[in-house]
């Protein structure tokens, strides 16, 4: 559902090619649920790689060391252009800042009207693409009714726990449920914003183009379908999906994504726009010409991919039931070689992963979602070194 309002100056489109996949039996590939097995930027960003060359087909990952531990639920992570990270916790519905040098980790305040419940609670986090002029902090989140997308003012100029603003609502009825609510946003080079939805249990809403369930919705920043969707009138950018928790471009704005499987296939997936991908009807690869293909899968023991990002020619996954971190070195929409898995089983559940700036990510683990395992520790914000 839209939620008309007037609209705020943004950054209106501009040519981009999108691309995106993939998700998990059951839910999030917990003991208790399937698994999943694989055979102008935001702060952060990577410079490009030199035109015409590949990724290396092998990689490395080195972890540089704990930023911040002890964290509860952490889900959603936006670097901050001045320094600091953004961290939202799905359980206990507030948002935290940590900074980046010292570890030391500071509540900026609730976020009221969040509702946990199962995978469902505060869940992805994106700064306006104003930012540095109106410091409004997007959200996706769990209500007592639907998932919906608002807007925070951030003041941190107030005392800790009272920084952020009331929610304004952007963006409202996409489908609820124990399992499969999506929550990855993002803002693309062409200034919209992004989401994936799960279909929350219910396998017929992917194929429903009526339905905001099991998609990748293409918005304005004020919440309307955003000029140039395949579907006119409609936020809807792509369909047939299962549970969208991975967003990221490439340095060509190519929109990747990562998806759950239900008892076979996760899957990474270069998206098009209008692009049908196939859930409940194919689940990984698949024949019918109707459905767009991954462009790289897992089993879903190995993965349950929920974070992912470009650094450099190469999408790095962090999984969740696999409990390791996936490089896919690409050559344009397609994987230059077979995916390469590292930290597997060493920090547990991986959450999200985003870009540090050069070499590095930003990794974040999720063992106190209720699925992993307390030997695991607490959670965590790591920063690793790839290539």
């Amino acid at each position: 559902m839209i939620v008309r309002r007037r609209a705020v100056p943004a950054v209106l489109a501009v040519t981009a090619l999108l691309l995106t996949a993939g998700c998990s039996s059951g839910g999030e590939g917990g003991t208790d649920g399937s698994g999943r097995t694989a055979t102008g930027g935001p702060p952060g960003a990577s410079a490009p790689r030199a035109t015409g060359s590949l990724p290396p087909a092998k990689g490395s990952v080195r972890v540089l060391r704990t930023v911040a531990e002890g964290l509860k639920t952490p889900w959603g992570l936006a670097p901050l252009p001045g320094g600091g990270l953004l961290v939202s916790s799905r359980d206990e519905g507030t948002i935290s800042r940590v900074d980046e040098k010292t570890g030391r980790t500071t509540e900026l305040g609730t976020v009221s009207g969040v509702s946990p419940a199962g995978e469902g609670g505060l869940l992805g986090i994106a700064l306006s693409p104003a930012f540095a002029s109106d410091h409004m902090v997007y959200a996706y989140f769990t209500s007592a009714s639907d998932n919906r997308i608002v807007r925070m003012l951030y003041d941190e100029k107030k005392p800790a726990g009272e920084q952020l603003g009331a929610p304004d609502t952007v963006f409202k009825g996409i489908p609820k449920g124990r399992i499969h609510n999506g929550g990855r946003i993002a803002f693309g080079p062409d200034g919209m914003l992004y989401a994936g939805t799960g279909e929350s249990g219910q396998k017929g809403l992917a194929q429903d183009r009526k339905s905001l369930g099991g998609k990748i919705l293409r918005l304005t920043p004020d919440g309307e379908p955003a000029p140039g969707n395949p579907f006119p009138g409609s936020p809807v950018y792509s369909y047939g999906h299962r549970n969208v928790q991975g967003l990221a471009w490439d340095d060509r704005q190519r929109l990747f994504a990562s998806e759950f499987g239900q008892d076979t296939w996760d899957e990474l997936n270069a998206i098009k726009p209008g692009g049908n991908y196939g859930w409940p009807e194919a689940e990984g690869r698949s024949s019918d010409a109707r459905f767009q293909n991954p462009l790289a899968q897992w089993h879903t023991d190995d993965a349950s991919p929920s974070g992912i990002a470009w650094v450099d020619g190469v999408i790095w996954t962090a999984g969740l039931k696999g409990e390791r971190l996936w490089r896919i070195p690409l050559n344009g929409t397609s994987a230059a070689a077979d995916p390469q898995s590292f930290l597997t089983g060493t920090y547990g559940r991986l959450r999200t992963v985003v870009p540090a700036g050069g070499d590095r990510l930003w990794l974040v683990t999720s063992n106190t979602d209720g699925r992993g395992s307390p030997k695991k520790g607490d959670d965590r914000v790591l920063e690793v070194r790839v290539r």
